[in-house]
This record gives structure tokens, sequence and C-alpha cells, in this order.
């Protein structure tokens, strides 16, 4: 993980704690509705092992993740490309959302290669 600035530093983990939070949020109000939470559940460990992963190689935060782990969080992540990079596509530019949306992807990239990184 070589030639990342601080600033994507700051902005890659702010980016994912924002998506952790979101996740948080739908899985209870999902689990409140009686609605099935699998899909928001996976995605809620996979970018949790994201933000872990770059905590990891930029801060040497503590890491306690399986390699098992890494493939599956990688796997969710990469799957999420396709539809953030669809309502990217349909948002404004210079709008908030498009900023967040460019944030996300960027921090999801950067996530996966750390996950590449650890695994290898």
């Amino acid at each position: 993980m070589e030639n990342v600035t601080n600033v994507d530093k700051v902005e890659s983990i702010k980016s994912l704690q924002s998506t952790i939070s979101k996740l948080e949020n739908a899985f209870s109000q999902m689990t409140q509705k009686g609605a099935n939470t699998t899909l928001v559940k996976k995605r809620l460990k996979a970018v949790s092992i994201g933000l872990a992963t770059l905590e990891y190689a930029w801060d040497q935060k503590p890491y306690h993740y399986a390699p098992a782990d890494l493939v599956e969080a990688r796997s969710v992540l990469n799957g999420l490309f396709p539809s953030i990079e669809n309502s990217y596509a349909k948002s404004k530019a210079g709008t908030p959302q498009k900023t967040l949306l460019e944030r996300r992807m960027k921090a999801l990239g950067l996530a996966v290669k750390a996950i590449d990184d650890l695994s290898n």
C-alpha cells in the first residue's frame, strides 16, 4: 500500500466508517421489520474487514481476521462496485452524492488492495 496520500487515507477511513454506520442502521431497521438481513450482514462484515485491513496497513492497528474471512470480504467488496458505479453514473457533477460515491469507490478499492496485500 504505497503512494497513498494522507488525505486519501483519512477520507477512505471516514468513508468506510460512514458505510459501516449506514449498514448498521439498515440492519437495525430491517431487523425491526422482520426482513431478511443476510445480505446486509455480509456487507457489514466485509466493509468492517476492509476498514480493519486499511487500519492495519496504515496505522498498524491490531488485526484479527482469518484468511477465509479475507477471501469472502474481498468477494463481497468487489460485488459492491457495479451498483456504486451505476449510482455514480446517474449522479450530477459537483453534488455531495457524487463526491460521497467517489470516496466510497476509492476506499473500497484501497480496502481490496489491502486485503490482497495481506493475503499474499
